[in-house]
């Protein structure tokens, strides 16, 4: 079994030469996010976003879920993919960084497609299971806090439709979780939602060795 190609400087910027296709509102963002304490850590990469836009697409997804806003770039990313009518709804637990993201929303002309939810994760996908109903989302992203994505996982297989995709962002956490060593809430929760979804039979799915690990999960 051949091993992975290792991502060199030289190669990222060469995939990204041939495949990457961005503009300058989607820069635009990246760079403000940048410049925010840890946001080089906490945004999502291009390639990133553009593979939720491709995904989006993909699975003709008209409702989205997304668990973690931020600044909104993997938002505006995945706003854009969605047909006439459709609908992202993106809950954060503060709207302090959310509020750079919505300026953008609105520059883009996709704001009317977005309905942020301010407030714990837990509660705001308890509250959308009251009142939409379980499997009333096509696709859902998970990008909050580590520690709870067991919890946020459960909840969105419940809002998920059968044959739709959850999307998990960092799930090799920056190696963390092949390290022994490292016993933190964080690392702790993305290992366990990995070793749940390793042996869940109600899902299919695939850890791609992108990014800081991305998990796609298809709800048999």
């Amino acid at each position: 079994m051949a091993d992975q190609t290792a991502a060199t400087h030289d190669l990222l910027a060469y995939v990204r030469e041939v495949s990457l296709r961005d503009d300058d509102l989607l820069r635009e963002l990246r760079e403000t996010t940048a410049e925010l304490p840890g946001g080089s850590a906490l945004q999502v990469m291009a390639e990133e976003g553009q593979l939720l836009s491709l995904l989006v697409g993909l699975t003709g997804a008209r409702t989205v879920l997304e668990i973690g806003t931020y600044t909104g770039y993997s938002t505006l990313c995945m706003a854009r993919a969605l047909p006439a009518g459709g609908l992202l709804v993106s809950c954060d637990i503060d709207d302090r960084w959310p509020a750079i993201g919505a300026d953008f929303w609105k520059r883009d002309g996709v704001d009317s497609r977005i309905d942020l939810r301010i407030g714990e994760a837990a509660a705001t996908l308890d509250a959308l299971l009251a009142e939409r109903g379980p499997e009333s989302f096509d696709l859902v992203f998970i990008d909050a806090d580590k520690a709870n994505y067991l919890r946020y996982y459960e909840s969105s297989l419940a809002l998920l439709r059968a044959g739709g995709l959850i999307v998990v962002d960092n799930t090799l956490f920056f190696g963390r979780v092949a390290d022994p060593a490292a016993v933190d809430p964080e690392t702790a929760g993305v290992r366990a939602l990995n070793r749940v979804l390793h042996e869940d039979p109600r899902v299919e799915l695939s850890l791609l060795v992108m990014a800081d690990g991305i998990t796609l999960v298809r709800k048999r």
